[in-house]
């Protein structure tokens, strides 16, 4: 599993955009397919709010990323 950091620049980011922007999701639709097979947690949470908000210290997990919100 390949570990990353995000930078967060405002106070949230929308779970899929989060996707979007790391390029671990290849379109909106493919983060959100990946959102609704509940392939994606939150802090150990199975997560399928697409619009879920990721503020500092979450931690995200899909099968092959641990993504850190910084």
């Amino acid at each position: 599993m390949k570990s990353k950091t995000f930078d967060l620049t405002g106070d949230y980011i929308e779970l899929i955009k989060l996707l979007k922007k790391l390029l671990i999701a290849q379109s909106g639709a493919h983060a959100k397919l990946m959102v609704e097979k509940g392939e994606i947690t939150v802090n150990k949470k199975v997560e399928y709010r697409k619009r879920a908000k990721l503020r500092r210290g979450d931690l995200v997990e899909t099968l092959n990323y641990r993504i850190l919100i910084k």
